[in-house]
């Protein structure tokens, strides 16, 4: 079963930048969210739970991901977002959410307008976290538990829409695509060399080796050993 409590964030990173809005960050990557959910539109599962998944995935990353290395957040962030996704197709097809949790969210939406109001902007989860009497973990949850609900939908001159979403065929191409290149851009450079060479440059083992100072068999092998690599990361 999934459930969201299994999915705690981790501790912030001591190398997150000066100044650095947690909420902010989660926010603007939302779009990364969307491409990568779309992957798995038309297989059984809700869109909302999809999306539920991915926020997880999300949080997850924005908390574990280490500024100092100097890789893109997507580079890091988009295996940790498919695999929080996938694993709803292993755990029966939604994403449960614990009575705990739920009551949580619930107060923590409340309590974060009614600090909104008094502080005259949107607080920040250590704020939340205090007025709630939990840790900024746990209300971090909270506030990704109850986020995806709401980004579904808008208010339109008609009442409540659905958010205008490409076509899925499409979207699952772009997703498969920026999955695909993030992950290799995460390789070691060497092993980043070999697939471009081989799977972008359309170049054979034997000149993949002449290329990067190996042997035929050096490659054939280091090749296998890194589309594992690369399959595990996509796999979640």
């Amino acid at each position: 079963m999934h459930r969201l409590a299994e999915a705690r964030p981790e501790p912030s990173s001591p190398d997150k930048p000066a100044g650095f809005d947690r909420d902010a960050f989660i926010t603007e990557n939302l779009g990364l969210v969307h491409t990568c959910c779309h992957r798995f539109t038309g297989r059984g599962v809700e869109y909302d739970d999809l999306y539920q998944a991915g926020c997880i995935g999300l949080c997850k990353a924005a908390d574990g991901f280490d500024f100092g290395r100097g890789l893109k957040f997507s580079t890091y962030a988009v295996p940790v977002i498919l695999g929080e996704i996938r694993r709803i197709f292993r755990d029966g097809g939604a994403v449960k959410v614990g009575r705990t949790l739920k009551e949580l969210s619930l107060k923590a939406g409340r309590e974060k307008e009614r600090l909104a109001k008094s502080l005259g902007r949107e607080p920040s989860v250590g704020e939340l976290a205090e007025a709630l009497g939990v840790t900024p973990e746990e209300a971090a949850e909270a506030v990704c538990a109850g986020q995806p609900a709401l980004s579904l939908t808008y208010e339109g001159e008609d009442g409540v829409c659905e958010l205008d979403l490409p076509a899925p065929d499409r979207e699952e191409e772009i997703a498969d695509s920026l999955a695909l290149k993030e992950v290799i851009a995460a390789l070691p450079e060497r092993d980043r060399q070999l697939i471009q060479l081989r799977y972008f440059g359309a170049k054979t083992q034997t000149e993949t080796a002449a290329v990067l100072g190996m042997t035929q068999v050096q490659v054939s092998r280091r090749e296998k050993a890194v589309l594992k690599e690369l399959r595990g990361l996509l796999s979640g």
